[in-house]
Parts: C-alpha cells; sequence; structure tokens
C-alpha cells in the first residue's frame, strides 16, 4: 500500500499543517482587531494551495479537512490527521482523543491514502499505561488495514522524571527514548506502514552547535541507532516546532551520518514566520511569502536530505 502511494524509491518531502488550536490562538493574537472566524481555514487553505504543487504528502487536520483535501494539487498525495486536536490529550496518561467527526472508513471517499495518529509515548512509564496505548495504536492499524489507508504513526517521547523536554538532562537520555520509541511501534503486530519520528539528539547540546554535552562522533551514532531500531519500516523525520534552520541542519547532519530516511515532514519550520505576517498584512501578503519563501524553504529541506 505505501510503495504505490508514496513512491518509495524516491524521497518524501512532507508538509503539514495539521495544527489546531494552539495555532488559531497564535493566529488571533496576530490578528488583534481584525481577526476574523473563518482565519484558522484561511490560512491552512494558504499553505495547501502555495505548497502542495511542490510536497510529495500534505498534512492536514481532522476538523478542515473536508475543506482543505480538495484543494490539493494533483499530484499531492493526501494525509489527514485522525486526532480530535494535536494540542488537546484526554488526560494525564497524555492519551491522544480521537475525532468525533471522522473514522477511519471514511478516509477512501474523501480521497485520504495515508492516516497519520500522534501519541505522546513515554517508554519508561508503566507497563499497563504503555499497553493501553500499544492497544490502541494496533486497532488503529487494523482499522487501516481493513480500510486500505496506509497508516503514519508519530510517538513522541518524554519521560516523567524529566518534565523539561528542552533540558540539558532530557538531552542526555532522548537518543535511548527515540530509539526505544521506534524499535517498540516498528514491530508488526502495529501495522505501522510509515514511522513519524523525532531528530533523535538535541543540537544545542551538540559540540559544534551548541553546549557541547555530546560529541558529533556520538550524535551520529545516536541516528544511525534510532533508524535502525526501525528494520524495515520507512522512517520520517518531524521538525518538531525548531526552526528552519535548524531542521535544515539536521535532516543535513542525518545523511551525512549514514542515514538514509524516506524523507521529511515539516510544519512549522516552513510557514511559523508567516503568522506574523498573516496577522499584520492580511491573507494576500501571506499568500505572497508562502510562494517566495515558503516555497524556497521547501526547495532547501529537499536539498537537505537529497
Amino acid at each position: 500500500m505505501s510503495k504505490d502511494i508514496l513512491k518509495l524509491d524516491g524521497p518524501v518531502f512532507g508538509v503539514a499543517v495539521d495544527q489546531g488550536s494552539g495555532l488559531e490562538a497564535a493566529i488571533k493574537d496576530a490578528r488583534g482587531s481584525a481577526a476574523q472566524d473563518d482565519d484558522l481555514l484561511h490560512f491552512k487553505r494558504i499553505v495547501v494551495e502555495t505548497l502542495s504543487p511542490d510536497a510529495t504528502t500534505l498534512l492536514v487536520d481532522a476538523s478542515y479537512g473536508r475543506e482543505l483535501l480538495p484543494l490539493y494539487n494533483a499530484n499531492c498525495t493526501k494525509m489527514l490527521a485522525f486526532e480530535a486536536d494535536v494540542y488537546k490529550i484526554s488526560d494525564e496518561d497524555r492519551i491522544t482523543a480521537l475525532p468525533s467527526n471522522l473514522e477511519v472508513s471514511d478516509f477512501p471517499d474523501l480521497g485520504a491514502q495515508i492516516l497519520k495518529f500522534f501519541l505522546y509515548y513515554g517508554p519508561n512509564d508503566a507497563a499497563e499505561l504503555n499497553q493501553r496505548k500499544f492497544d490502541l495504536v494496533a486497532d488503529i492499524g487494523k482499522r487501516c488495514r481493513d480500510n486500505g489507508v496506509t497508516f503514519l504513526f508519530e510517538p513522541i517521547v518524554y519521560d516523567r522524571a524529566i518534565p523539561d523536554g528542552t533540558s540539558a538532562e532530557f538531552a542526555k537520555i532522548k537518543p535511548d527514548l527515540v530509539r526505544a520509541a521506534t524499535q517498540d511501534f516498528a514491530g508488526p503486530e502495529f501495522g505501522v506502514d510509515i514511522l513519524k519520528v523525532e531528530i533523535p539528539v538535541n543540537f544545542n547540546f551538540v559540540e559544534g552547535t551548541g553546549t557541547p554535552q555530546m560529541s558529533r562522533t556520538d550524535a551520529e551514532r545516536a541516528f544511525v541507532d534510532a533508524a535502525a531500531a526501525a528494520g524495515d519500516v520507512p522512517l520520517l523525520y518531524l521538525s518538531a516546532g525548531v526552526t528552519f534552520e535548524q531542521f535544515r541542519d539536521a535532516l543535513a547532519f542525518s545523511r551525512s551520518a549514514g542515514v538514509n530516511p524516506l524523507g521529511f515532514m515539516c510544519g512549522r519550520a516552513i510557514w511559523s514566520d508567516a503568522i506574523g505576517i498573516f496577522g499584520a498584512d492580511g491573507p494576500a501578503a501571506m499568500e505572497r511569502w508562502m510562494q517566495v519563501t515558503g516555497r524556497g524553504r521547501l526547495a532547501r529541506l529537499k536539498e537537505a536530505i537529497a
């Protein structure tokens, strides 16, 4: 399924604009008194229309998918998130809330070839909690198989003992967490066709790019080990809110380390600066910026991972 849809003989250059309430709040703040009820949809529509011609695939959310999917360029594979809102987690166990307006069986009729599901995952959490997460992912994988939909799964790692994911302390254990999550969900019982994974190191703590807590050699090894944990399941790297320059450099580093990922999925690193432009100067100005700077950023990410 995924080989036919994503043409795995070549790299995947993916764009994500599935953010919900958090993006809506940022746009509302940027627009101020000029804010409109449909600003979030308008913003997403501009991203889809300007970037889908250059993207291999583009991800939108369940809330606006029905309005946005028809706007894709014909050559861009349609990916739809199977989540209520990536910013709304159902409880302290960090289990993603499923959408109330969408079923996996709806995907074929919507023309969405790929389902993306995101879940916070703590490899060191209690076995009972992680079994619940395993069961959820396996169930979604089965539903994807039953409906002929490609399943892209995105585990985001955490550790309850170190709540600050940007800290030097967390940076020390992040490679092991990403490797463990990748290995756990690459198992055939989950039916995952593609893993969308985090960059396994925090470059703010790598020799040559930040505080030299980790050597470049160790960083390269972390990339190789985390990628190897996926076995035969293809990997896409996600930008996870870093800057464009940081993500570009991380993709290039992965290739220099000898890793051959399927490609990347990138959201805010491409279009986050457009929020301020949308707010200050309106949709037309944002569209001009996206046509030049947004598309240019996507092109440079392609070059970085080639």
